[in-house]
């Protein structure tokens, strides 16, 4: 495996509106992409383009959304995950598990519609890491 380029920071948010309001305002943002539901996931997401990558927001589906716990214990949101693209996320997953690093799940279709999976904290120096294949666009 070799680790790409960085695709997206996740944020999780207690509200993806206020979160787009944030941006827009106090940095300016303007390249926000339409919030969309990811129901398998349980989460509602939405793209911010910075010039060299984008924050993803991340706001809980309902209750039983992972995203739900995380702002439990962070109410007022903050840095989920950092993504990274790989070439290919069965060579990866294989890699990583031969390496003994604990991969959380199984490959499955993320926010780009490309594989992605997750990679546990404890293995990661306390950040949860998401790995999703490059995608073609």
């Amino acid at each position: 495996m070799s680790l790409g380029r960085l695709n997206h920071v996740g944020v999780a948010t207690p509200s993806i509106a206020a979160s787009i309001k944030m941006y827009r305002t106090l940095l300016g943002a303007e390249a926000i992409g339409e919030p969309f539901d990811l129901p398998a996931q349980g989460v509602k997401v939405c793209f911010i383009d910075a010039p060299n990558t984008q924050i993803e927001l991340i706001e809980p589906y309902d209750a039983s959304s992972p995203i739900a716990g995380f702002l439990a214990k962070n109410p007022a949101g903050g840095q989920h995950h950092l993504c990274f693209e790989v070439a290919d996320i069965a060579e990866a997953v294989a890699g990583l598990v031969a390496k003994g690093a604990r991969v959380l799940g199984k490959p499955r279709i993320g926010a780009h519609g490309t594989p992605i999976v997750f990679v546990h904290p404890r293995d990661m120096g306390g950040v949860l890491i998401e790995l999703m294949e490059t995608p073609e666009h």
